[in-house]
């Protein structure tokens, strides 16, 4: 267990502004912040998140294996929220159960983060298109997510067609913002594009910050909802992460032979957001309670990455060259 890349990702300032939120939620302090404040930042996160993945696209030259990698991402963060979502929904509302597997089809940009630190451990390096995989795995778990809520929503049930409700998907807010600022950030000139980096890049973990910290208080206000399914909510919280990250870090071999690229796969697939798809979820489908999806991802899913995962998916892939 390596106790120091546990205490680094833990120390990270936007992490402990998500503890502060918590205890200032238990403290019943009166510290808020604006609806329109948070749906703002919300989008705005969204929108770096995009727009820096289609940066990354624009700036690397195109070879099989980045076109293999770019569609084994978007193979994962697809396959993996659809099936999820018939398994948590045996348990879960339909709004929970959409909410908590487009979490685990995406992907967390801090564990990847950490991930980094750990191959720089190793001596080792990944690929810089990477970064654009892990921006492209963003969206199609939140369109899966959300048109699985759309499609089985009782209210909803008779009045939309699936064409209906796909358009419904593409076209809601939070998922046009990421895919937007994809393309955007795609065919940008670079020079242009470095106008506005500061506000692309330079605040991010600022709105991050406070993203998180709102995120705390209202995980802490609603974390009866995650005692509510108890053992299952935690079982699956760890379990599934190990499950998706063995395989993507077998089924990856078949696309490169490098460690790197091999485990950040790995650590992508078994990660679970709790930026983007809170961010979206808030929007496309606020009937889903992130007292249940967020502590899941981050309560017990991260810590279980940095510490057992990580070293799990490095000797998967030792063993499986």
């Amino acid at each position: 267990m390596d106790f120091h890349l546990l205490f680094l990702n833990l120390s990270n300032p936007t992490l402990l502004f998500f503890l502060l939120g918590i205890i200032a939620s238990v403290l019943r302090s009166d510290l808020e912040i604006p609806a329109q404040t948070i749906k703002f930042i919300s989008l705005y996160l969204l929108f770096s998140i995009g727009f820096k993945g289609g940066q990354e696209l624009a700036h690397g030259q195109f070879t099989l294996e980045i076109l293999l990698s770019l569609l084994f991402g978007l193979a994962l963060a697809s396959v993996i929220p659809f099936y999820t979502f018939f398994i948590l929904k045996r348990k879960m509302s339909v709004y929970d159960a959409g909410a908590v597997a487009a979490a685990y089809g995406s992907v967390s940009a801090v564990t990847f983060v950490a991930a980094t630190a750990f191959l720089e451990s190793q001596k080792l390096t990944f690929g810089g298109h990477m970064v654009a995989v892990m921006a492209l795995m963003e969206s199609p778990a939140i369109i899966v997510g959300v048109m699985l809520i759309k499609h089985y929503d009782k209210e909803n049930e008779g009045k939309e067609g699936m064409g209906e409700i796909i358009r419904h998907s593409f076209t809601n807010g939070s998922v046009l913002m990421i895919l937007g600022s994809l393309v955007i950030g795609l065919i940008s000139d670079a020079k242009q594009a470095e106008g506005i980096k500061p506000f692309t890049t330079d605040i991010f973990k600022g709105f991050l910050a406070i993203f998180l910290l709102e995120m705390g208080m209202v995980t802490a206000n609603r974390f009866g909802s995650f005692r509510k399914y108890g053992k299952f909510a935690a079982a699956f919280a760890v379990l599934a992460p190990v499950l998706h990250g063995v395989l993507a870090a077998w089924l990856s071999g078949f696309i490169t032979t490098s460690v790197g690229n091999r485990f950040m796969f790995a650590v992508l697939a078994s990660s679970a957001s709790y930026i983007a798809v809170p961010a979206a979820m808030r929007l496309a489908a606020p009937k889903a309670d992130p007292g249940l999806y967020i502590p899941m991802a981050l309560g017990f899913t991260f810590p279980f990455n940095v510490t057992f995962g990580m070293p799990l998916y490095y000797s998967i892939i030792q063993l499986t060259p």
